[in-house]
């Protein structure tokens, strides 16, 4: 195995069994575009089988890096707000200092409908300057979901997306309580978009240092916004050349049907390039 020349980055993933296959997808990017750097992912989920997660295992090896799953029990968050796209998996994330283990010192929290299509030492590396997060806002022509937000939840901060987390374990152990979570759950149920999302907003948003969304955590909707926003600079090839993470947020997800997005293209390419490696590594793995 090549030797890996960087700091080993440790990557944060939570879901569940139905989105295993963008989870590949997303870390089959994350490895072919920074195949020098090492990683470990680390796995926090409820019920995926056994099986699936052997099957992650060895994609995992094959690409160079470790996995660590931490299987939670049923009873945690327990009657918290979910729906079909909203799983209990993500409430994981905020939770994630309690679960991983001490010796971890932050985590780079990524969802699963993500395209890495450049490197991530610069995130990994950002100084947190005594904040427990780092995310990005995305904005938008009319910043229209500060305003919203300022009222449904009584932020006084932009409304920050909780897809790519730069997370301070150390910090979070001591400020994130799971009964602040459950209160705050119990005072906003009737008005929860997206739950974990709000929940972020609500109960941490004074201590997340923002990091640039056209970098870290691009809205593949928003293509022509972030071109004319940037007057013409953030086009097609600055994307691919700067742009480290592209997010395909909302619906329909670039691997369901009718879904003309942009950068859908790009997705179905490295789905393909991600099954035709799963088929060789398996076939070296018997």
């Amino acid at each position: 195995m090549e030797h890996k020349k960087n700091q080993k980055i440790d990557i944060l993933v939570t879901v569940d069994e139905n989105y295993l296959e963008p989870l590949k997808t997303m870390l089959y990017s994350l490895h072919q575009n920074d195949p020098q750097q090492a990683f470990t992912i680390w796995l926090i989920h409820e019920k995926i089988p056994t099986a699936a997660v052997k099957e992650l295992r060895e994609m995992l090896i094959g690409l160079g890096s470790t996995l660590e799953e931490r299987r939670v029990a049923p009873e945690l968050l327990k009657g918290a707000p979910t729906a079909e796209r909203y799983p209990k998996e993500m409430y994981f994330r905020l939770l994630s200092g309690a679960i991983l283990p001490k010796t971890l010192k932050k985590v780079l929290y990524l969802d699963p409908d993500i395209l890495v299509i450049n490197p991530l030492q610069k995130l990994w590396q950002t100084d947190l300057e005594g904040n427990m997060f780092a995310a990005a806002i995305h904005a938008g022509m009319t910043n229209l979901s500060y305003r919203i937000n300022t009222l449904r939840l009584g932020a006084d901060r932009g409304y920050f997306n909780s897809g790519v987390m730069l997370i301070d374990l150390e910090k979070a152990r001591t400020q994130v309580k799971l009964q602040d979570i459950y209160d705050a759950l119990a005072k906003y149920k009737n008005l929860l978009v997206l739950p974990d999302q709000d929940i972020l907003n609500y109960l941490y948003g004074r201590s997340i240092k923002e990091v640039p969304e056209e970098i870290w955590n691009y809205d593949t909707r928003q293509f022509l916004s972030y071109l004319t926003r940037s007057f013409g600079k953030y086009d097609t090839r600055w994307t691919m050349q700067h742009t480290a993470i592209l997010h395909f947020c909302g619906k329909p997800k670039p691997w369901e049907e009718k879904n003309g997005n942009k950068f859908t293209i790009l997705y179905f390419h490295y789905e393909q390039m991600r099954r035709r490696f799963e088929a060789l590594n398996k076939g070296r793995m018997q």
